[in-house]
């Protein structure tokens, strides 16, 4: 059973295609009819949690399903369904596009998992806020789904000091007693540092966490020789399946990567309708 946000949310998308109406499938008003949702792709499938029961939500029955997960093939069955033809139809395209994407980034971020974890087998490949507007709920879970760690959902879960912030500030130190002074807790602070001598800096005025931001496998590793297992090392920029496994090398604690959301193919699943 999903909350009541994530049946409101899937309903403002659905009504991206059905408001006002759906003309065309009034064609098919008062019939019956059967679906398969099938695999036209291979991956990591991610999205039936929501998918299922808002589809039931809408009056269909849903007879079987894949569970999230599940790594699928060509062919496979994901979702069969049955009910109003009207609502069947209307509500198909949604579907498919969002089991299409949340598995789309399930499979990436499986694939740099398993790529980084050869090499590394504690490393964490996490995701970052770079998500589609509206869709970071859905895109966090599949995340999880694929392996990874869904990093911040909000500016809220934790102090992470970047760039521009210590372009208004103009001081790590400075800028690390300032979050002291005004964080819980209960809340990490971690720092975005782009060379060595900031790197050090940052240990030293006691952050929990470094991000390690657009610098080269080979400039990482004598930051990781110095602080690894004093502090939170985490690395960013750039980093995809092709060189994922450089990074990981480096010895850094975790990889985030924006490549996982905005970057992600979306896997093919079809629709086919069949009159009961």
């Amino acid at each position: 059973m999903i909350n009541q946000i994530i049946i409101d949310k899937l309903m403002d998308f659905l009504k991206e295609d059905v408001y006002p109406e759906d003309i065309t499938s009034r064609i098919v008003s008062g019939e019956k009819a059967r679906g398969v949702i099938f695999s036209k792709d291979e991956g990591i499938l991610s999205g039936t949690v929501f998918i299922v029961p808002f589809l039931q939500f809408l009056g269909l029955k849903v007879s079987e399903f894949m569970k999230d997960g599940t790594e699928v093939k060509k062919g496979d069955r994901i979702i069969a369904l049955e009910g109003d033809a009207e609502t069947l139809l209307s509500a198909e395209r949604l579907a498919l596009n969002l089991l299409g994407k949340l598995s789309g980034i399930s499979t990436s971020t499986y694939q740099m998992v398993k790529i980084a974890r050869e090499v590394n087998r504690e490393i964490r490949i996490a995701g970052t806020r770079k998500t589609t507007p509206g869709l970071r709920i859905f895109e966090k879970y599949a995340i999880e789904i694929g392996g990874g760690d869904p990093h911040r959902f909000n500016l809220s879960d934790a102090i992470l000091i970047k760039d521009n912030h210590l372009a208004i500030i103009g001081d790590v130190e400075e800028a690390i007693k300032r979050a002291k002074r005004i964080a819980s807790f209960t809340k990490k602070i971690e720092i975005e540092v782009s060379n060595f001598s900031n790197a050090i800096k940052a240990y030293k005025a006691g952050a929990d966490a470094i991000l390690i931001d657009n610098l080269s496998p080979e400039e990482i590793i004598p930051i990781v020789r110095e602080l690894k297992g004093k502090i939170i090392l985490e690395a960013s920029g750039k980093i995809t399946p092709e060189n994922v496994k450089d990074y990981a090398k480096t010895g850094v604690d975790i990889i985030s990567s924006g490549y996982i959301t905005h970057s992600s193919r979306s896997l093919d699943f079809s629709m086919d309708v069949f009159r009961v």
